[in-house]
Formats: structure tokens, sequence, C-alpha cells
């Protein structure tokens, strides 16, 4: 492997991506192990640090005296810190909670119905604001579908609070992990 102990463009190149594939995967293990799905994390592991083991070893053979891996190392990292977010908002792994609070004369019914319509549950139960009566609704879903329920309970209600929760374990109701 004398290609990656000396300088090169190869060497940078390596280093580069193999940082941010590196950092991408952790990103995302955590993410995995966080949301309980600990064999998905495991796996991810395993490639992750095997990863590690030969980028960072590539660097530290020869950082003394070329400077440019540290820096090409360190830009890889806060790259691959930015990709694995976007990563796993793209994948969206695990279960939500949504909160709509509307008041209690903007027909949450219609807007109830509509959801039941495309798929969601939702339960309605009735509450007190600072300003009089209020009606709560409550959804339970995968992550992957927050934007089509908050479109939907836009559409319908422009003016109305809503919250959204990751759920970490959720038994019984209307999904199924």
């Amino acid at each position: 492997m004398e290609l990656l102990s000396r300088p090169s463009v190869w060497l940078y190149v390596f280093i580069f991506f193999g940082k941010i594939i590196e950092v991408t995967a952790a990103t995302v293990r955590l993410v995995l192990i966080n949301r309980g799905e600990r064999v998905k994390g495991a796996i991810t592991a395993f490639f992750e640090v095997s990863l590690w083991l030969m980028v960072t070893g590539t660097v530290l053979v020869g950082f003394q005296t070329d400077i440019i891996r540290c820096l090409v190392f360190a830009v890889a990292f806060a790259l691959g810190n930015y990709l694995g977010s976007w990563l796993e908002g793209k994948l969206a792994f695990g279960l939500c909670s949504i909160q709509v609070i509307v008041n209690k004369g903007c027909n949450a019914d219609e807007l109830v119905n509509e959801l039941r319509e495309n798929g969601f549950g939702v339960t309605m139960i009735e509450g007190k604001g600072k300003a009089g009566s209020r009606e709560i609704l409550m959804l339970h879903l995968k992550r992957k579908r927050i934007p089509a329920a908050i479109s939907l309970i836009k559409r319908r209600l422009c003016d109305a609070v809503i919250t959204v929760n990751d759920v970490r374990v959720l038994s019984g109701g209307f999904i199924k992990k």
C-alpha cells in the first residue's frame, strides 16, 4: 500500500472520501441505535470502524511531514457530519407523534376525516387553553409521513399549533413499527 503512504492526489482522495463515508455511516449508526435498531447499528458499526482504521491510519502515518492530510481529514469530517444528518433525514427512520391544537369552532372534524382518509390514525380530545376551548388532535406515524400530514393540516387549518416529537417505543395503536 505504498500508494497510501506517500503524498499524492490519490492519497488525499482516499482520505477525503473515506472519511466522508465513515462519518456519514457513524451518524446513521447512532440514529439506528437510538431508534432501537441495534442489529442494523452493529452491522453499520463494523464497516464504519474498518474504514476509520484505514483512513485514520493513513493520516497518522505521515501527518508530521504532510499537514495537508490533516486538513483534508478535518474538512471531510465536517462534510461527513453534514451528509450523515442529511441522509438520516431522507431515510427518516422511526416513528413520531404530531399534536395539533386548534380553536374549538374550526371544523377539526373535517380535518380528522381527511387525515383518516389518507391513512393516518388520529385521536381527538377536548382541551382548555388560555383563550377558551380547544381541540387537540394526536397522530402517531412513521417519520417519512411527517411532510404529508403537516401539509394536510396546514391546508385545512392555517392557524393551528403543530408540534412534532420523536417516539421511541409504540405499543398498540393504528400503526406498527
